[in-house]
C-alpha cells in the first residue's frame, strides 16, 4: 500500500489534479464538493481513483479528515507509483 501527500481546494470550480507544491512536498487537489459532513473527502477519494486508474474502493483517506491537508492511501500501488502517475495527470511530470 503506497501513500501520498495531497491539500484539498473545496468548492472549487472543477474538480481534479491541479499541482503540486514542491516546497510541501504535497499534490493540489480540487473538489467542487464544499468541506461539510465528508461530501469532499468522498470527491476526494473519487478524484484520486480517477487520475490513478484504480477503483475508489481502493483509495482513502487516512490522516486530515477534517483539514485540507490529506494523507491518502491506495491499495496495490507503491509511493512512487502513485507520485509517477500523479505526475503524468499534470503533463510531463510538471508541477506548480
Amino acid at each position: 500500500m503506497g501513500k501520498v501527500e495531497i491539500e484539498v481546494q473545496p468548492g472549487s470550480r472543477r474538480s481534479g489534479v491541479v499541482g503540486y507544491d514542491q516546497w510541501r512536498g504535497r499534490f493540489r487537489v480540487a473538489v467542487r464538493a464544499p468541506p461539510e459532513k465528508g461530501k469532499a473527502n468522498e470527491e476526494v477519494v473519487e478524484v484520486i481513483a480517477a487520475a490513478l486508474g484504480v477503483p475508489p474502493s481502493a483509495v482513502s483517506v487516512v490522516r486530515g479528515h477534517t483539514s485540507r491537508r490529506k494523507t491518502v492511501e491506495v491499495r496495490d500501488l507503491t509511493d512512487g507509483e502513485i507520485v509517477r502517475r500523479l505526475r503524468d495527470v499534470l503533463g510531463a511530470g510538471e508541477g506548480d
